[in-house]
């Protein structure tokens, strides 16, 4: 599937619509329920579902959706799928449960087991970040200017980390533990990824479990911000190859060339 800024334009818009549905539940008394692996669910993940999925069927009819709100569709009917888009309508459900502002509205485009097309809207503050297989990565700011942004470069005693705010874990503080005097940032949902891809971060390591719709449209703007996002082995993250949806346990790193194979010994 070709993508060029036009496609790119209208998955942000329908991103921020789906932000904007998920602003008004925000401002409200709203309740919370518990799905059947006993993560959170809001009204607001269904809202931000249902615009979603009925956005891209009007502008892509031809190209399935994969949700995180979706039915379960088993792999013998998924591995047909290429290109599809894969969504998470409310990334960092328990903070918005919290009401700290740190949720995101993610969709990619996969195809050929990558992230092709990735989109990320933060709704509090309005900020959109986008990338496009060789096209680069870019954030809209909350004044509508759009900018190009790059991973940083990275040095040994001067390691910036990104960590789970709901779910860190011993390894994760084994791994900054090994860095020594790192600094912390803790802060919730695939906005991590956004640090690291906007030059603000060295380092996400992920050592708990995720789902392809939580890293998929992150993925590939780190990417085309310069950075990877790879396994505890250092292997790409690959999507819809398994009847799982789970990713293994990932790092999400700024710059590749550095040494951080010496931090994982006697973690992994």
């Amino acid at each position: 599937m070709e993508i060029n800024q036009k496609l790119i334009e209208e998955i942000c818009q329908i991103a921020n619509q789906a932000a904007n549905r998920i602003l008004e539940i925000y401002d409200t008394d709203f309740t919370v329920e518990s799905k059947e692996d006993r993560s959170p669910l809001t009204a607001a993940d269904l809202a931000a579902h249902n615009t979603i999925c009925k956005a891209l069927a009007e502008l892509t009819p031809e190209i399935p959706v994969l949700s995180e709100e979706s039915t379960e569709l088993p792999y013998s009917e998924r591995r047909q799928w290429s290109p599809y888009w894969l969504v998470d309508p409310l990334d960092g459900t328990r903070e918005f449960i919290k009401r700290n502002g740190e949720f995101t509205v993610n969709i990619a485009l996969i195809e050929d087991h990558q992230a092709r097309l990735g989109v990320i809207v933060v709704p509090v503050s309005g900020v959109c970040y986008y990338a496009a297989k060789s096209l680069g990565a870019f954030k809209i700011n909350a004044d509508g200017i759009t900018e190009s942004i790059k991973v940083k470069k990275s040095e040994n005693n001067k390691i910036i980390l990104a960590g789970s705010r709901s779910h860190g874990g011993e390894k994760q503080q084994a791994f900054i533990n090994r860095l020594g005097g790192a600094e912390i940032i803790a802060i919730g949902s695939s906005l991590k990824f956004c640090l690291v891809a906007e030059g603000k971060v060295d380092i996400y390591p992920r050592f708990g479990l995720t789902s392809e719709w939580d890293t998929a449209a992150a993925q590939c703007i780190v990417e085309e911000a310069g950075g990877c996002v790879v396994d505890m082995d250092f292997n790409p993250i690959y999507y819809n190859t398994k009847e799982s949806l789970l990713n293994p346990e990932f790092l999400v790193i700024a710059d590749p060339s550095f040494n951080w194979r010496q931090y994982l010994d006697e973690i992994k």
